[in-house]
């Protein structure tokens, strides 16, 4: 990519994508690319809040948090365009979908020490040989199969929610993770041409941002699928009209 103004980071060496570098500040290489993961960071917030405030279990204080490590490595991984902070990109990406999949299928694990246990070691091995070798395209093929063995069980939560505002957080789900799959193809295949227009779409960072979105909802359709398990009756709200956040009332038991 060419670069209008000098860079603070030094010379590339990490993947680029279809934006141009250091256009507006020497800082930031990639700057779309890094200001859409804002949304996805301020959204992990809210839902830690929610968390937290209701006293949720913490494996959702720890999702909303790994949320808020995904979106800071994602921003410095671009801002930067270094090896070492895509790493701090990549990385979190995987451990992340290895919390999803122990949220999604732990309440029906017979044995409960091995499926952490499990999930933790494959986590930090791929953490050490992320460090040593650069995957590439064998990453994205890896991030996408965890995230088909997401799949099944939210589509077996989905079926087993009669709750009409709950089943509507699943469908945002899977709205906003194809409408970002499509916009992250489109910036992939078709950049050469889109280096020419004088619009560039911003198809990555808009990745970005429908990512975040996809996140909280999951997020947000999880905790509901799990108050509903704990019998602690919960509904959908939504803020101003528009914002949907889950709401609980547990047994004065608990």
């Amino acid at each position: 990519m060419a670069e209008t103004i000098s860079s603070f980071w030094g010379p590339v060496t990490s993947p680029e994508w279809c934006e141009k570098n250091y256009v507006y500040s020497s800082y930031i290489a990639e700057f779309f690319n890094t200001v859409s993961n804002i949304p996805c960071l301020i959204l992990a917030f809210v839902g830690l809040v929610n968390a937290l405030r209701q006293r949720f279990e913490k494996r959702f204080s720890v999702l909303h948090i790994s949320n808020m490590i995904l979106a800071i490595g994602s921003m410095l991984y671009h801002a930067t365009l270094q090896r070492v902070q895509q790493q701090g990109d990549e990385t979190p990406m995987v451990w992340e979908m290895l919390l999803y999949i122990y949220i999604l299928y732990s309440p029906d694990w017979h044995y409960r020490s091995t499926m952490p246990t499990f999930l933790f070691l494959y986590g930090a091995a791929f953490a050490v040989a992320h460090a040593i070798i650069r995957f590439g395209a064998g990453f994205k093929v890896h991030y996408a199969i965890l995230c088909l063995i997401c799949i099944p069980r939210m589509y077996k939560y989905y079926i087993h929610t009669n709750d009409v505002h709950a089943k509507r957080l699943a469908k945002l789900y899977l709205t906003t993770i194809s409408l970002g799959t499509v916009f992250w193809l489109f910036d992939c295949l078709y950049c050469r041409n889109i280096s020419s227009w004088y619009f560039n779409p911003q198809g990555h960072a808009l990745w970005h941002l429908f990512m975040g979105f996809n996140s909280y909802f999951a997020n947000t359709f999880l905790m509901f699928c799990r108050a509903q398990q704990l019998e602690w009756n919960p509904s959908v709200v939504h803020f101003l009209g528009l914002f949907p956040y889950v709401k609980i009332q547990k047994p004065k038991s608990q």
